[in-house]
Parts: C-alpha cells; structure tokens; sequence
C-alpha cells in the first residue's frame, strides 16, 4: 500500500511539473539590423525568424534564413547576400542560449520582466559567445520578447572591401522582436 501511494505521489507530482511546464514559439520573430556609417545608413529586416522559449528550463533557440532580410535597395540586398553574407554558403545565423533570470517571469500576471540573455550566436559559419539584456512582456495572456545589441562585423569573418568601407558600420546594431504563441503538445 505504501509503494502504491508513494507511486502516485510521484506521478502526481510529476504531471504537475509537466502541467505548467510550458515551451513558447513563433515562425513570425523581427529581426532588424542597422549599420550606421559615416556615408550610408543601410537597414534590413527579416519577419520570419523561428524562435523556441522553454519557460521551465530558460532555453532559447533562434533561427533565421539571411536570404529572408529585406533591404529598401534591391541592389544592397544582392550584395548582401552575395558579397558580405555568402548566403548560398551559409544560408542562415542561430542562436542558441538560455535566459539566466528566467524564474523572474511570471507568465500569468501582465507585466515586463528585464531579463539577461547569454549564448552562442553563429552568423556567416562563425560561432561567438554573446551576452545581452533584454525583457519578456506579457499582456492579457500574450507572450513577447525583444532585445537589442550589437556585433562586429570582423568577429564573424565577414569582409568588408576597401572600395566600401565609409559605407558599412564595424559594429552593427541588432534588434529582436517576437511574439510566441503558446506551443501545445501535438503542434
């Protein structure tokens, strides 16, 4: 009898962690990038990024295809691809990281919650440890984030040709913007 209450007992508790264990995604996360250089401001966006949060362990994993960024000149965005990123080589950046702070998001009261962000970004086939705050939001049951930082250029190997380089930033500045719907089982 003893064996069988403490086996439910565990049961129990163990559906209880899985109850409220919740893993949040989107396929529709904003990522925008901006190099302000002396001569030229070139700006580009990209609204499909994937994006997984597991609020029970602070996981968090990123994706985005380079050929999905939008440029206002279609010409800066051939050479973006072509020239700069390698697209056709290294088709897309990852992040792969967790939230330090994540048990300070209360997933069931409005509110925003700053929250520090550290992992492995690899753009351009170069993997480079980075560290950034950022805040949760949620607001009537919907859940967002953001986050904004910036990169070297040179740190992920990407080339800029002397001809150009009053045109493009040595450091760009990133934002990340989603907002993750709940994943259910079965999804």
């Amino acid at each position: 009898m003893l064996k069988k209450c403490i086996l439910f007992g565990l049961f129990g508790l163990f559906a209880s962690s899985t109850l409220f264990a919740q893993k949040y995604f989107t396929r529709e996360g904003k990522i925008a990038f901006l190099s302000d250089a002396k001569i030229e401001k070139i700006e580009a966006t990209n609204k499909t990024a994937t994006s997984v949060y597991d609020s029970e362990t602070g996981k968090m994993e990123f994706a985005v295809l380079i050929k999905g960024f939008q440029f206002e000149k279609a010409l800066m965005q051939e050479h973006f691809n072509e020239n700069y990123m390698e697209s056709d080589k290294f088709p897309k950046a990852t992040f792969k990281g967790s939230v330090s702070d994540f048990k300070t998001i209360n997933f069931t009261k409005d509110g925003v919650y700053p929250v520090k962000v550290k992992g492995q970004l690899t753009i351009h086939g170069v993997t480079k440890d980075v560290e950034t705050e950022g805040k949760f939001t949620v607001k009537s049951g919907a859940v967002s984030a953001a986050s904004s930082f910036t990169v070297a250029v040179a740190d992920y190997g990407i080339a800029i040709p002397a001809v150009v380089r009053d045109n493009i930033a040595k450091t760009v500045k990133i934002d990340v913007t989603v907002g993750y719907q709940e994943l259910k089982k079965g999804s």
